[in-house]
C-alpha cells in the first residue's frame, strides 16, 4: 500500500473507532459470526487458552473498545512496584549530574547523555547512586583515547589530574591502556576501541565489581567494596581532552543485558523499563501481527492464514476499523524512545531477517503507510526519529562477526525504511543530516581484536612480504614453495573477507541511490534536491571548522562515504547518459568552470586560485560581462565586501536560533554544540558561518550575445528544482557559459553538484586519512624485518648458549603472533580502504580534477575563480595512487595510465608559475608536486611528453633569476634534472650514509638518478637566447650560493662559539635535542672554539632547529653548485667566450666562490673539519665529499673546455 503522497486511497478523516450496528449492516462488512471469529483472532488475550467458539462472548465493534482496555490493563501492583526500588536513591530518569557532579570543562549532549571532554582530565558523574543490590549500565565507546570509566562515591574529590580509580571509594576500568584503577593500578581486560560497549557491573550484596567488553565478562575487577551508612556510588567516567562517550543507565534496552562467560543474574539497569507501556505495546503488536496473518474470506465465510509479505489493504472496512482500534492505543505508546527500540525495532528486524529482502521490504512498507494514515504526523514523525536513532546506534556499535550478518540486517531495514518516498522525505529533511550523524551508515569499522571479529576462521594462514632488512643491499630471491602455499592460501582468505566486505559495501551504495533519487516529486521536491541542500550543509561545516575538531566528521567516516558516494553518483550519470545519448559517460566526467564564478554553488570561506572572492568579483567584473554575459550588482558587491569585514561575527539572528546545549560548566562556553565525537546519534551542530550563496535570476527567454544576467543573492534552502536543473530558457547551474565550452550538457546539472562535492571530501580529510592508514602496513613490515633479523640470531647463536636462545626464541614467538595479528587486520584495511575498486575511485578523481584544471584554463582569467582544493586534490590524488595502494595494486595497472600522467605533468609545468595563482599555499604545493615529479622514471618521462612549446615555457620560468620567489625548490628542479650527469653524481645517497637506514627510503631525495637529457637541451638553447638571459640567471645563482655557503659557516662558527652547549628546557620542550655524543669526546686539536669546548665537562645540548638550518644551508650550497656544474657543460660559452660583455665578470665571481669554499673546506684541521668529524645529530649531510665533488666537476668542465674556448 503507498503512502498518501504515493497514491493513498483512503483518508484517516473517513474512520471512527465505533459503529452502530445499522451501519454495519447497511455497508455489509462481514457476518457477524465471521467479525466476532475475526476479532477473537486479532485480540485474543495472551492468558486465555483456546476456547469453543460457543462458550465466547460475541465480539463486535461496539464491545470492542471494552474488550480492548481488558486487554491491555496492567495490574496495578506491578506499576506501583516500579516507581520504588529498594537500594537506589535519585530521579528515576538517570542522566549526567551537568549542575555539580562534575570537575573540569566538559560539554554535554541535549539528552543528557552523552559528554566530551574539553580539559586535560574532566570527571563527570550521573544524577542517581545506588547503595544496596546488583546493578548495571552500558557506555557507548565514541572514541578509543584515554578515559576511566566506573563508580564513584559523592566523597570523591577529583581535579585536572586525578580522576576516577585515583582516589579511595573510587574504581575504574580504562581500555585504553588496558588497566584497572583503585588508587593504584594493575593490568586488566582488554583493549576497547570506537563502537564498543562497556557493561560496568556493582554487586553491593557481595561487595564486588566487574566489567564486559561487547556482552563478555572481564572478570572481576575489585572485591570488599566499602558498603555501610553513607556509602552509595554514582556511575561516573573521567575522560581526556576531545574524547566521547554515551551512556545508557535504562532509557533505552541494554545491548547485553546478560553477560557472556558471568552470571549476571538479578543485575538491572539504573532506570527502570516502563514496564506498563511495554506490556501493552507487546499486546498490541500481537494483534497488529495477527491482522497481517489473517484475511477475512466473505464469500466462504470462514478466516484464511496469509503471510504477512502477501497482506494487502484493498479498503476492507472491517481491517480499516479493526486498524483504528489498534493505533488509537498504539500512536502514544510508538512516541516513546524504549518502546520504539525495543517493540518496533525489534519487529521490523525479525521481518528483515526472516525472508528476502523483496518480502522484507514489502511488510516494512505496509507498516509505514499504516503509520502515516493512521496516526498523527507528529506521532509518525516522533517515531521514525527515535526508529532511525535506535536503528543507527545499532549499526555503529555492532561487533564485527566474520559474515557481517548483523550489520547487513540493519543496512536491509534502513533500506526498507528509506524505500518508503514518504518517510524518506521526512527523514532526509530533518532528521539524517540534521539530528543523525548518518554517515555512519557508510562507515565500515576496522576490527581491532581480529579474534574476535573471526578473521582467525576466515583467513586461517597468515603471510607477509620477505625484505631485506639492510638498506641498500635489496635482496631478490624466489620463493620457497611452503612460502608460495602460504601466499596463496592467504590471498584466497583476503578474496573471502573482500567478498563479504563488498555485500555490506552494496548496501550502502543502495542507501546513497535512494537518497539521490530525483524521480520522487510527486507532491513535493525530488529526494536528490533535499539531499543536496543538506550534502552542501555538510561540507560547510566541516570545511568552516577545520581549526576545531569536534566540529568535524571523522575522516575514516569520510573515507567511506567518498567511496559510496562515488559508485552512486556515476550510477545515475551513466543510467542518464543511456536515456539521453549526446551527454557524456562518466568516464568524461568534470567540472564546468561557469560553476566557479556564476554563484550558483557557495564554496563558503575557500580560497580561489586569485584569491578572495570580493576581490575577484570587483577585479574581473568586466571579464565576466564579457565572457560570460554575468553582471554583478553594486549592491551585492557592497554586501560581499561587508560580509569579508565582519566575517567573524556571528549574526544575531543565527545566533538566537542555535539550539543551546547542556554544559557542565559553571558559565557559558562560547563553543557550537559539537556533532561528531558526542553522543553517538544526537549533537548534530546546526550553528553554519552564514555565507551568501548567490544564485542568478531566472530568464524567461533565450538570451542574446549582447545582454547580461543579473545575479542576485539565494540562501541553499531557497533553491528549488528549476535554479539547479534549469527550464527551457535557463541554463541553471552552468548559466554563464563561457564560448570555450561545448554547448550540449555533460549530464544533469545536479549530478555536477555532487561531483564537486566529492572532489571538495576528498581535500577535507580523506586523503589525510589514506596516507594514516598505511601504518598498518608499515608496522607488517617492521616487525617482519624484526623477525627475519631474530631468526638470523637464531642461526648464528651457539647451542651452548641456552639462556640466549631462550630469549630469542621468546622473542621469536612474540614477533609471529604480532605478524599473524597484523596480517589479518592488514587484509581488512586492503579489502575496505586499499582495494581495486577503491584505487579506482581515487584515479577517477585525479582524472575529473585534470580535466576541471584543463577546461577552466581555457577560460583565461576566469581560470582564478576555481577553488584551489582543485589542484590541491589532482595533486593528492596521485602522490594517494603512487604510494597508499602499492605494493598489492600498482597505478601502472590502470588504464590511461601514461596519459593520465603526462595530463598532470602538463598541469603542474604550466601553472607552477601561473600569474593567475596568486596564494602562496597552493604554488609551493605545485612547486613541490614538480620537484617531486621530476625525481620518478615515469613521471620524469611524462614531463618529457608534453608538448615541446609548453617544455620550454616551463624551463623558461626555472630559469627566471632567483630573487623575490621560491627559488630553492626551482633550484631543486634543475639539479634532479642533472643528477647522474655530473661529476661524482651518480649516487643515490652520501657514500658515507649508505650503512645507515634512512627514515623513508621512498623519499623522491632518495630516488636514482634520472637526469632528462632533453630538458637540458632546452635549457642550453634558452640560456643561448639572448644576451640577459644567461646573466641574469647566473647572477642570481651565484647570489644565492654566496648568501647560502657564508650562512652555513656562519651557523657552524656560532655552535663552535657556543660550543654546541645550549642547555636543553625542561621536559617537554620540543626545540632542543641532545648532541649523540659528549663534545668532551672530541680530541682538543684545531680550531680555537672548538677547543674551547671539548675542554666542557658536562653534558650538552645542541639546539635542533639550528642544525636543521645549517644542515639545509649546506645541501643549498651544494645544489647550486651543482646547477653551476650543469650550466658551464651545457653552455661554456657564457662562462669562457670572451666576445661576451659579461663572461669575465661571471667567471671572476665563480672564481672567488669556488676559493673561498675551498679555503673553508679543505684547510687542514679547520672548523668545517671538527663539525664533520662530531656527526652531530642532524648534520649528518656535511661531509667533505659533496661538496667537494660538486667544486671539481666545475673545474674539470672549465679546464675542459677552457683551450677549445680560446
Amino acid at each position: 500500500m503507498a503512502s498518501k503522497e504515493g497514491g493513498m486511497a483512503f483518508s484517516r478523516k473517513s474512520y471512527k473507532l465505533t459503529s452502530d450496528a445499522e451501519r454495519s449492516r447497511v455497508t455489509g462488512i462481514v457476518h457477524e459470526k465471521l467479525l466476532s471469529d475475526y476479532l477473537h483472532r486479532v485480540f485474543a488475550s495472551p492468558d486465555q487458552g483456546p476456547t469453543a467458539a460457543t462458550s465466547r462472548k460475541p465480539l463486535n465493534f461496539q464491545n470492542l473498545p471494552e474488550h480492548l482496555d481488558q486487554l491491555l490493563h496492567v495490574d496495578k501492583e506491578e506499576e506501583e512496584s516500579q516507581e520504588q526500588v529498594e537500594g537506589r536513591l535519585g530521579p528515576s530518569t538517570v542522566v549526567l549530574d551537568h549542575t555539580g557532579g562534575f570537575e573540569g570543562l566538559l560539554l554535554v549532549d541535549d539528552d543528557l547523555l552523552g559528554v566530551i571532554g574539553h580539559s586535560n582530565f574532566g570527571t563527570i558523574r550521573s544524577t542517581t547512586c545506588v547503595y544496596k543490590g546488583k546493578w548495571i549500565y552500558e557506555v557507548l565507546i565514541s572514541s578509543q583515547g584515554l578515559m576511566q570509566i566506573g563508580w564513584c562515591t559523592i566523597n570523591c574529590r577529583f581535579n585536572q589530574e586525578e580522576g576516577v580509580g585515583d582516589t579511595h571509594n573510587s574504581y575504574a576500568y580504562d581500555g585504553n591502556r588496558v588497566r584497572k584503577w583503585n588508587v593504584t593500578t594493575t593490568n586488566y581486560g582488554k583493549a576497547w576501541a570506537a563502537g564498543d560497549i562497556v557493561s560496568c557491573l556493582i554487586d553491593l550484596d557481595e561487595g564486588t565489581l566487574s566489567f564486559s567488553l561487547n556482552g563478555v565478562s572481564l572478570g572481576t575487577a575489585f572485591e570488599n567494596l566499602s558498603r555501610g551508612l553513607g556509602m552509595a556510588y554514582f556511575p561516573a567516567i573521567s575522560l581526556s581532552f576531545k574524547e566521547s562517550v554515551a551512556f545508557n543507565f535504562g532509557s533505552r534496552p541494554l545491548r547485553y543485558p546478560f553477560v557472556k562467560k558471568a552470571v549476571v543474574a538479578g543485575y538491572r539497569p539504573l532506570q527502570d523499563p516502563p514496564s506498563t507501556s511495554l506490556v501493552r505495546a507487546q499486546r498490541l503488536l500481537g494483534c497488529f501481527r495477527a491482522v497481517l496473518s489473517v484475511e477475512l474470506d466473505p464469500v466462504e465465510g470462514r478466516l484464511v492464514e496469509k503471510k504477512s509479505s502477501e497482506w494487502q489493504l484493498q479498503g476492507q472496512p472491517t481491517i480499516l476499523l479493526t486498524l483504528a482500534h489498534i493505533f488509537h492505543h498504539f500512536a502514544s505508546l510508538l512516541c516513546e524512545v524504549y518502546v520504539v527500540e525495543a517493540v518496533l525495532m525489534s519487529f521490523l528486524l525479525g521481518v528483515v531477517e526472516a525472508g528476502p529482502p523483496e518480502q522484507a521490504q514489502t511488510v516494512v512498507h505496509h507498516v509505514l503507510d499504516l503509520l502515516w494514515l493512521f496516526m498523527e504526523d507528529y506521532e509518525v514523525q516522533d517515531c521514525l526519529k527515535q526508529l532511525m536513532m535506535s536503528l543507527l546506534r545499532l549499526y555503529r556499535f555492532s561487533p564485527i562477526v566474520p559474515d557481517l550478518s548483523l550489520q547487513i540486517h540493519y543496512l536491509r531495514l534502513t533500506i526498507a525504511i528509506l524505500s518508503h518516498e514518504k518517510s524518506r522525505k521526512f527523514l532526509l529533511s530533518n532528521v539524517l543530516f540534521d539530528v543523525l550523524r548518518s554517515i555512519v551508515f557508510f562507515y565500515i569499522k576496522s576490527p581491532l581484536r581480529v579474534e574476535e571479529a573471526g578473521l582467525q576462521e576466515l583467513i586461517p594462514t597468515t603471510w607477509w612480504p620477505h625484505r631485506s632488512p639492510r638498506e641498500g643491499k635489496e635482496e631478490v630471491r624466489e620463493e620457497t614453495s611452503e612460502e608460495r602455499l602460504r601466499r596463496r592460501a592467504y590471498e584466497r582468505g583476503c578474496q573471502r573477507l573482500k567478498k563479504r566486505i563488498e555485500v555490506v559495501e552494496e548496501l550502502q551504495v543502495q542507501i546513497l541511490k535512494l537518497l539521490l533519487n530525483n524521480k520522487d516529486d510527486n507532491g513535493g521536491e525530488a529526494s536528490r534536491y533535499i539531499f543536496l541542500t543538506k550534502f552542501r550543509k555538510f561540507l560547510q561545516e566541516n570545511a568552516s571548522g577545520r581549526g576545531n575538531t569536534p566540529m568535524l566528521c571523522p575522516p575514516e567516516y569520510m573515507v567511506c562515504f567518498l567511496h559510496r558516494l562515488i559508485s552512486a553518483l556515476r550510477f545515475y550519470w551513466d543510467e542518464y547518459k543511456a536515456s539521453n545519448p549526446r551527454t557524456s559517460f562518466s568516464e568524461e566526467a568534470y567540472v564546468p568552470p561557469q560553476i566557479f564564478y556564476n554563484g550558483k554553488v557557495d564554496y563558503f570561506d575557500l580560497q580561489r586560485l586569485g584569491g578572495l572572492l570580493s576581490h575577484l568579483r570587483k577585479t574581473l567584473k568586466d571579464d565576466l560581462a564579457s565572457k560570460a554575459n554575468i553582471l554583478i550588482d553594486p549592491l551585492e558587491l557592497q554586501a560581499t565586501t561587508m560580509d569579508d569585514l565582519d566575517e567573524d561575527e556571528e549574526p544575531a539572528p543565527a545566533a538566537a536560533q542555535r539550539p543551546m546545549q547542556a554544559l557542565a560548566v559553571g558559565g557559558a562556553l562560547p563553543l557550537p554544540r559539537p556533532g561528531w565525537l558526542s553522543s553517538p546519534t544526537l549533537g548534530r551542530a546546526n550553528r553554519f558561518l552564514s555565507t551568501a550563496a548567490v544564485s542568478l535570476m531566472t530568464p524567461r527567454r533565450p538570451l542574446s550575445a549582447s545582454e547580461k544576467v543579473k545575479v542576485r543573492t539565494l540562501s541553499a534552502e531557497q533553491r528549488t528544482r528549476e535554479d539547479i536543473e534549469g527550464s527551457q530558457w535557463n541554463e541553471g547551474l552552468l548559466v554563464g557559459r563561457p564560448p570555450e565550452e561545448p554547448e550540449q550538457p555533460l549530464t544533469e546539472n545536479s549530478l555536477l553538484e555532487v561531483l564537486d562535492g566529492a572532489v571538495m571530501m576528498y581535500n577535507l580529510s580523506v586523503h589525510q586519512q589514506l596516507g594514516k592508514m598505511v601504518g598498518v602496513s608499515d608496522d607488517v613490515n617492521e616487525y617482519a624485518m624484526a623477525l627475519r633479523d631474530t631468526e638470523d640470531k637464531l642461526r648464528r647463536c651457539p647451542k651452548r648458549r641456552k639462556d640466549i636462545l631462550a630469549e630469542l626464541s621468546k622473542s621469536q614467538k612474540v614477533f609471529s603472533e604480532k605478524l599473524d595479528h597484523l596480517s589479518r587486520r592488514l587484509a581488512w584495511v586492503h579489502a575496505a580502504v586499499y582495494s581495486q575498486e577503491k584505487m579506482q575511485d581515487i584515479y577517477w578523481l585525479l582524472r575529473v580534477c585534470l580535466r576541471t584544471i584543463e577546461h577552466g584554463d581555457r577560460t583565461g582569467s576566469l581560470f582564478a575563480f576555481m577553488p584551489e582544493f582543485y589542484l590541491s586534490v589532482a595533486i593528492n590524488s596521485y602522490s594517494a595512487l603512487k604510494n597508499y595502494f602499492g605494493p598489492v595494486h600498482s597505478m601502472e595497472e590502470l588504464p590511461g595510465y601514461e596519459e593520465t600522467l603526462t595530463r598532470l605533468a602538463a598541469i603542474l609545468a604550466k601553472h607552477f608559475a601561473d600569474t593567475r595563482i596568486v596564494g602562496t599555499d597552493i604554488r609551493d604545493s605545485l612547486m613541490q608536486a614538480l620537484a617531486s615529479y621530476v625525481c620518478y622514471p615515469n613521471s620524469l618521462r611524462a614531463v618529457e611528453r608534453i608538448p615541446e612549446e609548453q617544455r620550454i615555457a616551463m624551463v623558461r620560468n626555472l630559469l627566471a633569476p632567483y630573487e623575490q620567489r621560491p627559488w630553492a625548490q626551482t633550484n631543486w628542479i634543475l639539479v634532479r634534472l642533472w643528477r647522474g650527469c655530473g661529476f661524482g653524481y651518480r649516487y643515490t645517497r652520501l657514500p658515507h650514509l649508505l650503512k645507515t637506514k634512512p627514515e623513508d627510503a621512498n623519499l623522491p631525495s632518495l630516488q636514482k638518478p634520472c637526469p632528462s637529457t632533453l630538458l637540458q637541451q632546452h635549457m642550453a638553447d634558452l640560456l643561448r637566447e639572448g644576451p640577459d638571459v644567461a646573466p641574469s640567471f647566473l647572477n642570481s645563482v651565484l647570489n644565492q650560493l654566496n648568501w647560502a655557503f657564508s650562512e652555513f659557516i656562519g651557523m657552524i662558527q656560532e655552535v663552535g662559539h657556543r660550543g654546541a652547549l645550549r642547555a636543553g628546557g625542561g621536559r617537554g620542550r620540543g626545540t632542543t635535542c641532545s648532541v649523540g655524543r659528549p663534545l668532551t669526546d672530541a680530541r682538543p686539536r684545531g680550531g680555537a672554539q672548538i677547543q674551547q669546548a671539548a675542554e666542557r665537562l658536562e653534558r650538552n645540548y645542541v639546539d635542533s632547529r639550528q642544525l636543521k638550518v645549517c644542515a639545509t644551508c649546506f645541501d643549498l650550497s651544494v645544489s647550486l653548485l651543482r646547477v653551476l656544474e650543469m650550466t658551464i657543460t651545457l653552455v661554456p660559452e657564457i662562462f669562457l667566450d670572451w666576445a661576451r660583455p659579461t663572461s669575465e665578470m661571471l667567471l671572476r665571481r665563480l672564481a672567488q666562490l669556488l676559493n673561498q669554499v675551498l679555503n673553508r673546506v679543505t684547510a687542514e684541521r679547520n672548523l668545517f673539519d671538527r663539525v664533520v668529524t662530531l656527526r652531530l645529530p642532524g648534520l649528518e649531510s656535511v661531509d667533505h665529499y659533496p661538496i667537494l665533488v660538486a667544486v671539481t666537476g666545475i673545474l674539470v668542465r672549465l679546464l675542459v673546455h677552457g683551450p677549445a674556448s680560446g
